[in-house]
């Protein structure tokens, strides 16, 4: 007893460590807190300032793969280290173009790739440790660093305020030694304990309807795997293989306690398998239409508020103009905060209380993403564009608060950083078509003024095409999660039929 209290007090601990690295893996999301006075001092066009933000996060989502095969194969505390590594060599190069006034686009756009490496390959690990150290309570472990990852961009915006009065080249030396600083201190705390034993697992083929997951869920656990005994695979530096008997389904699962025989899942989904997965496609799809929207709005929210500053109030100071764009960003990070939160702890209620799918979180997002485009596309007064900053963090939130518990329980535990890595692959693609479609609207709006900036005074005329283009894809992935919810039905009901059948037999 005293041992297992022991290993509770130290899961809590690497739990905390692997929260503190997520606040330092979210930086990204604050580039609208300093992208807009960036692009401004070194004469940089809306498109080539969307193009240095969209490299931070093909950076943050194309390097999943390699990362999540890095650490499901050798271990999170490598991954760990190179993020501290890569994010110190990012943000200091970009500090020092600050300063000096100039940098070639290739160069930034470089340094800003090994940003969202450094962020990707740490939190990679922190989450994967999370899943681990609590199996029984995967949504509600992975919620915290998701969530901390969401509130690193006000944790450090609203410091560098404080401290440095909106100093662009201090901010941005903060983000090197900070985020670096954190993730180091951090190792050494961050830790996969062994679980000796699960709860008890029933004999009969009965399933309870409170059991906790086993580390791996199984393929058709009732009729094709009663009699026989899995070995789980222990993760890098954790204890020795388990055997249980796997006679029961899993009751976090993606649907209910009878999803796990679902004739077209397998235990452990990896690799290119993902790609004959009908439910993959769907989860890609979603991830795709939903993290773009986000994604343009994060790094685009300073160039909204000053677009429509300029236009309400042509003498507003451009101090204030920039403290108003840090709040944002802040409004952002916090809502995305309790997006994570109320996503992950939600999607275990929803799957432990009410038997419902996950995938219901996705729904959410779905329809508060478009309500965010709704009003995005309408407000004039930048006022009450807060509203779309709020909501769409609050959706963006729902989205990654409860993906990766959905990924680790469709395809399996082991794989999951490997399995998020292909999923990430969708903001790639979407993030930098919407981005860069943002950067081209609002430069065709936009005139060189004598000292070589470009200005839009158009207010919302100068974004809102981008938006209308957004409001389709919030559009498409609501019926989208609608489509999947009611083929996870038609699954279960098929694999319910199935094993009626073979019990008959």
């Amino acid at each position: 007893m005293a041992s297992e209290k022991s290993l509770t007090r130290a899961r809590v601990v690497s739990s905390i460590a692997a929260t503190a690295i997520s606040i330092a893996c979210g930086t990204n999301y604050a580039y609208s807190a300093w992208g807009p006075q960036f692009a401004e001092k070194l004469k940089l066009s809306s498109t080539e300032s969307n193009m240095i933000g969209t490299s931070a996060n093909m950076g943050m989502y194309a390097m999943g793969i390699p990362v999540g095969i890095c650490v499901d194969n050798k271990g999170p505390r490598l991954a760990v280290l190179a993020g501290a590594l890569l994010l110190g060599v990012g943000y200091f190069p970009l500090r020092q173009a600050y300063v000096s006034g100039e940098g070639s686009l290739a160069a930034l756009c470089f340094y800003a790739v090994c940003t969202g490496f450094g962020s990707c390959s740490a939190f990679a690990a922190a989450v994967k440790v999370s899943a681990l150290n609590w199996p029984h309570h995967r949504g509600t472990a992975t919620a915290f660093p998701l969530a901390a990852f969401g509130l690193s961009a006000f944790f450090f915006s609203a410091f560098a305020q404080l401290a440095f009065e909106g100093n662009t080249g201090n901010f941005l030396l903060l983000l090197a030694a900070g985020t670096s600083g954190i993730i180091f201190v951090s190792f050494f705390f961050m830790h996969i304990y062994p679980h000796s034993a699960y709860s008890s697992i029933p004999t009969s083929d009965t399933p309870s309807s409170t059991d906790s997951n086993p580390l791996i869920p199984t393929r058709s656990q009732e009729t094709k795997h009663a009699n026989r005994g899995a070995s789980m695979e222990p993760e890098s530096g954790a204890a020795a293989p388990v055997t249980v008997p796997i006679k029961i389904s899993e009751t976090s699962s993606l649907l209910s306690s009878n999803a796990s025989i679902r004739d077209d899942l397998e235990g452990d989904i990896r690799g290119l398998r993902l790609f004959m997965n009908t439910k993959f496609w769907f989860l890609f799809a979603l991830m795709g239409l939903l993290s773009g929207i986000g994604l343009m709005t994060i790094n685009n929210i300073g160039n909204d508020a000053t677009a429509l500053w300029r236009h309400y109030d042509p003498d507003t100071d451009p101090t204030y103009i920039t403290k108003r764009r840090a709040m944002h960003v802040s409004i952002l990070s916090i809502c995305s905060f309790f997006g994570r939160l109320l996503s992950g702890v939600g999607s275990d209620v929803l799957v432990r209380r009410l038997q419902a799918s996950r995938t219901w979180c996705l729904t959410i997002a779905s329809a508060i993403f478009t309500i965010a485009q709704l009003l995005a596309i309408t407000i004039r007064d930048p006022h009450y564009i807060f509203l779309v900053s709020s909501l769409c963090g609050l959706a963006y939130g729902f989205l990654f608060g409860v993906f990766p518990s959905i990924v680790a329980e469709v395809f399996g535990i082991h794989g999951l950083s490997t399995n998020w890595g292909f999923m990430t692959l969708a903001p790639v693609l979407s993030g930098n078509i919407f981005n860069l479609f943002y950067g081209v609207i609002f430069d065709a709006h936009s005139v060189i003024g004598k000292d070589g900036d470009r200005v839009c005074d158009l207010g919302l005329e100068c974004y809102r095409n981008a938006y209308v283009v957004t409001l389709f894809s919030g559009l498409a992935a609501l019926v989208v999660s609608l489509v999947s919810i009611q083929y996870d039905h038609a699954c279960q009901r098929a694999a319910a039929k199935a094993n009626d059948l073979n019990r008959v037999a």
